[in-house]
C-alpha cells in the first residue's frame, strides 16, 4: 500500500493529511479536520487540478498587460500547455473584468478571463 502525505490547501489551517492508496484507489484518508480536507485529498491523489493565473499583453491600453485566470480549475498536466498558449496572446483595450480572452485554452473546455479592467488610450498628435 502506498501512503501520500499532503498539506491541505482547502482552508488556512493547512492540515497534514495522509492518503492510503492501493492500485490507484483511495483506501483511507487521515489527518484532516474538516470535510474540505477530505475532499481536497481525494481529488489531489486521483485527479489533481489547479486554477491558472497569469498575464496577457495589451495593445493601446492604460496598462501593458492584463491579469487573467482560468474560469475554472484545469488538469495539472495541462498547466504548461495553457501558459505556453498565453505567451502568444495579445489583446486590444478596452478590456472588462470577466471578458473571455482565450476560449477553450489548451483543449480544457475552460476559458481564460480578464481579472482587471483596462481602459483604451488614444494617442493625440
Amino acid at each position: 500500500m502506498e501512503v501520500r502525505e499532503l498539506i491541505c490547501i482547502g482552508c488556512p489551517i493547512g492540515c497534514m493529511i495522509n492518503v492510503e492508496l492501493e492500485d490507484g484507489t483511495v483506501k483511507g484518508i487521515t489527518g484532516y479536520t474538516c470535510p474540505r480536507g477530505e475532499q481536497y485529498a481525494r481529488k489531489e491523489v486521483t485527479n489533481p487540478t489547479r486554477l491558472v493565473t497569469s498575464t496577457v499583453r495589451v495593445l493601446n491600453g492604460n496598462y501593458p498587460v492584463v491579469s487573467v485566470k482560468t474560469s475554472s480549475d484545469i488538469p495539472k498536466g495541462k498547466i504548461m500547455e495553457c501558459i505556453d498558449e498565453l505567451e502568444n496572446v495579445t489583446v486590444t483595450a478596452p478590456i472588462h473584468i470577466g471578458d473571455i480572452l482565450v476560449a477553450n485554452v489548451a483543449d480544457t473546455n475552460c476559458d481564460v478571463i480578464a481579472t482587471k479592467q483596462i481602459k483604451a488610450i488614444t494617442n493625440h498628435a
